[in-house]
């Protein structure tokens, strides 16, 4: 499932980015062709506010970056710090080569991720596992089960498809093959209040807006598949995970446009949780492209998925698939592992994937009694101010970056990624974040600067909202000088300076020219 899962979450960002990077870029190219002799070398007073508000020059051609994105100094916070991996840098912390606005509060979107990974690395260790149990309420005659089976959670984030179809079978491989009760999901693990999809960005539809569960499966998103089919004239068109119940066409027509909106000339209708329609065509000139979309239909995926997947496999049931609570009495049959958590935090950290982030989140709640996020937030805080007390601490909200509220800076950030750097769990959060130009969220950079010093260089977290762009990670200059790299922008034009964070980016790589 890998493979599906690094796809799938990349779906997730692209689509987190569309809107709000579309419309950035849309602006910072229309003010290119008014002021193309502008932006040649920033102006007198944009020089003056940097001096201002910095507490050293900004690099000339960061500063220029910033003036054609039209996003002033006083928007941006930065903080590049040489690496130190001795315990003397915590009473002696390197003196940094950039700073400005580093105590500044901001929220640093997906950056946050950074937080609720390294708490929960430190916490639960690198080999931590969820456990999904497999109990029943009577016994097993002849393969089949005389009472219900229940399939209980305990917020694993990555129970996908193929790893639902693993438990299954072992569970059948043990002697079950038909329930004569009904199958019982059993969520409870996690303690959530009823949320609306749309509530954040009136997107309900996008797969970074999927709420966490005790008993997630596959993200609780479908992933369409298109591929043409010239002779035929049409695109075939495949769906994962299966669903009990729910069809879809397994083609749509092919059309000679272009392939810039290709989801939108598909016209589909996915308001329908039994029945999902493409009443459009699909370009030919698109090639194979993937379409990750969440649910309409919520609280029904998980039962649907598992009674698809159940019969698929060729088990029986004379009841259904419904949520509902395990009872003390029940028995244990069989119980699954999920993937260790270094692994999860690399699909978190490298993906950016939100409710896999909130899970984890939960978790370290869940694991004192009670997972709920209000529990785990003082958790948090409290793991803080143990290991970063002279810091000031986060606002925290879901600990995945999806919020308006989240908040902190990056001197604060900073100082976590020395921290980290010198851990136990170093490894596991270093090679969760992207590599510059090589792939995850930061892959983008090739496309954008492919002669770029910074490719391969860099290890990033990444974040994007509506007025909020950000990077934070590890560097490694010509020099062999390692940094600790932050910086944010809070602004509403703040994706249309990405050409300036990668400047940025690439100065800090290049330490051996003079800015």
């Amino acid at each position: 499932m890998q493979a599906y899962s690094n796809k799938m979450s990349n779906g997730h960002q692209a689509l987190r980015l569309t809107r709000p990077l579309a419309t950035g870029l849309f602006r910072a190219s229309l003010m290119a062709g008014l002021m193309a002799s502008l932006m040649i070398s920033p102006s007198k007073a944009f020089l003056a506010t940097v001096s201002r508000t910095s507490d050293a020059p900004l690099p000339t051609a960061v500063v220029a970056a910033f003036q054609q994105a039209q996003v002033p100094l006083h928007a941006v916070s930065i903080l590049i710090t040489p690496l130190s991996l001795t315990d003397a840098a915590k009473s002696t912390p390197s003196k940094p080569r950039l700073a400005h606005r580093a105590s500044a509060e901001m929220n640093p979107a997906s950056v946050m991720k950074l937080i609720t990974t390294s708490a929960g690395l430190s916490m639960l260790g690198p080999d931590f596992t969820w456990r999904t149990r497999v109990l029943m309420d009577g016994p097993v005659v002849n393969g089949v089960l005389q009472g219900n089976l229940y399939v209980k959670g305990s917020g694993d984030p990555k129970l996908v498809v193929e790893r639902l179809q693993s438990l299954l079978q072992d569970v059948m491989a043990k002697g079950l093959l038909d329930v004569k009760g009904d199958i019982i999901l059993d969520g409870s693990v996690f303690d959530l209040p009823s949320k609306n999809a749309a509530s954040f960005d009136d997107e309900p539809l996008r797969p970074y807006n999927v709420a966490p569960q005790g008993l997630l499966l596959n993200f609780n998103a479908l992933l369409f598949k298109f591929t043409p089919d010239v002779a035929q004239g049409v695109a075939k068109v495949e769906s994962e995970p299966p669903l009990a119940n729910v069809q879809w066409p397994s083609s749509v027509p092919l059309s000679a446009g272009g392939c810039q909106d290709w989801r939108g000339q598909l016209r589909a209708d996915f308001s329908h949780p039994d029945s999902i329609r493409f009443n459009g065509t699909y370009p030919s000139t698109c090639g194979e492209q993937k379409w990750p979309v969440a649910y309409v239909q919520p609280n029904s995926f998980a039962p649907r998925m598992v009674q698809a997947v159940w019969a698929q496999l060729g088990g029986k049931l004379q009841g259904q698939v419904r949520h509902g609570l395990t009872p003390a009495h029940a028995t244990l049959w069989h119980e699954g592992l999920s993937l260790p958590l270094s692994d999860i935090v690399a699909d978190i950290n490298k993906f950016s994937n939100n409710v896999m982030a909130q899970q984890l989140f939960l978790t370290l709640s869940s694991q004192q009694g009670s997972g709920s996020f209000e529990n785990s937030r003082p958790l948090v805080l409290q793991w803080w101010r143990q290991h970063l007390g002279d810091q000031k601490p986060p606002v925290l909200d879901n600990g995945s970056g999806l919020s308006r509220e989240e908040r902190s800076n990056a001197q604060a950030l900073s100082a976590l990624l020395q921290l980290a750097a010198r851990s136990p769990y170093a490894d596991a959060l270093h090679n969760s974040l992207a590599i510059a130009g090589v792939d995850g969220t930061a892959a983008r950079l090739k496309d954008r600067l492919p002669q770029s010093v910074a490719i391969g260089r860099a290890r990033l977290k990444s974040g994007s909202l509506k007025d909020v762009a950000s990077l934070a990670g590890y560097v490694e200059g010509l020099s062999g000088q390692r940094y600790v790299f932050v910086v944010i922008v809070n602004h509403p034009h703040a994706n249309a300076a990405r050409p300036a964070l990668d400047k940025l980016l690439e100065w800090t790589v290049d330490d051996q020219k003079k800015s």
